[in-house]
């Protein structure tokens, strides 16, 4: 509006002159004032003003609050899950236990799945923490923040390293949770909030993906399986309990929801763990939940690894039958003819068990983060050809890209090879 009441006054009005040059100095002012306004845009997607540390959440979030029966003041936990790009608040509700409030889509994280071991890797932390008001900071240049305590006791027990790892806003990491600035408001608020209730710590807690049986068969290869395993234990606590568990380290591991038989003993981190006992009504359904899980797991991972098998066995069946016929394309012997005619009579029988080899496990393809390379199941195939070979290779084999159009007119091959019968 500004700009339009500048681009219509009279250059005379606007600069006590008239003429070419008044009109030309008025054009020029206006243009300086829109690049003011336009970088003033830039310069902050979520203008708060001075006081932004202290806003309230916002109606939306006022209204899941009312609807859950939660107190605006009361306890919260953070989970995120870096495979899935999600930041879940939970708030605890007037009967004690927590409910999802709202999650969140994490702008940006950096690294890959796994745990930070050294200042300087770019990889955001996995593992459990515990955030007191010292760490919130209201002048960040992030525009809120609150730091992780990274490392905890247990990466300093492991000899981990690296600081100032954060969730903060202005979507952009390098080891940290990035957020929104919008978003960040809100959360920054709510952990603001749930101190002045009396809170003094909210845990958050960070996995590299949901800890079901699904993505723990995926990720079965993974270097950091026991790692991850232990924090599934974290995890399958707060599952059945709905209440954040209490966590200790001790002989270099997390325990959760640990007391000690012996009053005024420490748990240590890099110390052997006293005796200890966890409720047993949080161990047994911890206990029958886990059981559940691993039945689960054995079962998906058994599928997976037979699939695997299979790809890999047809694999290497199909580079025999590639280097076979590429060993005979210059023969003109009329054998080829009778090697031609037998593949396509079996070609329907063949296509449908390969097709329903590949289909009948199919596993959904893990959710990129924004920013990342896409993992594909299979490593694309070799298009460089433009040979008779290739093209009939091509057609028969039903992994990878389909055979186009102009490979139909295939010249004689010779070679008295017979395609071998695929996998089952």
């Amino acid at each position: 509006m500004v700009f339009r009441r500048l681009m219509n006054t009279p250059a005379g009005l606007l600069l006590g002159k008239s003429g070419l040059n008044g009109r030309r100095t008025a054009r020029i002012g206006a243009a300086l004032l829109l690049a003011g306004v336009l970088a003033a845009c830039q310069g902050d997607e979520f203008s708060a003003g001075p006081n932004k540390a202290q806003l309230p959440v916002s109606a939306s979030i006022k209204r899941k609050m009312n609807d859950l029966n939660m107190s605006s003041t009361s306890p919260i936990m953070i989970r995120i899950f870096k495979e899935e790009s999600a930041l879940e608040v939970w708030k605890q509700t007037r009967t004690g236990k927590y409910q999802l409030l709202d999650e969140f889509e994490i702008c940006k994280w950096s690294g890959e799945l796994g745990p930070k071991f050294k200042e300087g890797d770019r990889q955001a932390p996995e593992g459990f923490y515990e955030i007191t008001p010292a760490l919130m900071n209201p002048n960040s240049n992030y525009h809120l923040a609150f730091n992780l305590g990274y490392p905890n006791s247990y990466d300093r027990a492991h000899g981990r390293t690296g600081s100032h790892l954060m969730v903060h806003g202005a979507c952009s990491s390098r080891g940290c949770y990035a957020m929104t600035d919008k978003q960040v408001q809100d959360i920054y608020a709510l952990a603001r909030d749930s101190f002045k209730g009396g809170q003094r710590s909210f845990q958050v807690q960070a996995f590299p993906f949901r800890m079901t049986p699904e993505n723990m068969a995926r990720h079965r290869d993974s270097e950091h399986m026991e790692f991850w395993q232990m924090l599934k234990t974290g995890y399958d606590h707060f599952e059945v309990t709905q209440t954040p568990p209490q966590i200790s380290v001790c002989e270099k591991k997390y325990v959760f929801d640990a007391t000690t038989l012996v009053e005024g003993v420490p748990f240590r981190a890099s110390a052997k763990c006293p005796e200890y006992q966890v409720s047993p009504g949080i161990a047994s359904a911890v206990a029958s939940k886990q059981r559940r899980d691993n039945e689960k797991y054995q079962q998906l991972a058994a599928r997976f690894d037979a699939r695997e098998e299979r790809q890999k066995r047809w694999e290497q069946r199909s580079n025999r039958l590639a280097e076979a016929l590429g060993g005979g394309e210059d023969d003109t012997s009329p054998k080829v003819a009778t090697a031609e005619a037998a593949a396509p009579e079996a070609q329907p029988a063949e296509t449908a068990t390969a097709t329903a080899a590949a289909s009948e496990g199919a596993v959904p393809a893990a959710q990129p983060r924004p920013g990342s390379a896409v993992e594909t199941a299979f490593a694309p195939q070799d298009q460089s050809g433009g040979s008779s070979v290739g093209s009939f290779f091509k057609r028969w084999v039903p992994f990878g890209p389909k055979a186009s159009e102009d490979g139909a007119d295939v010249g004689p091959i010779e070679t008295e090879v017979v395609p071998e019968t695929k996998p089952n």
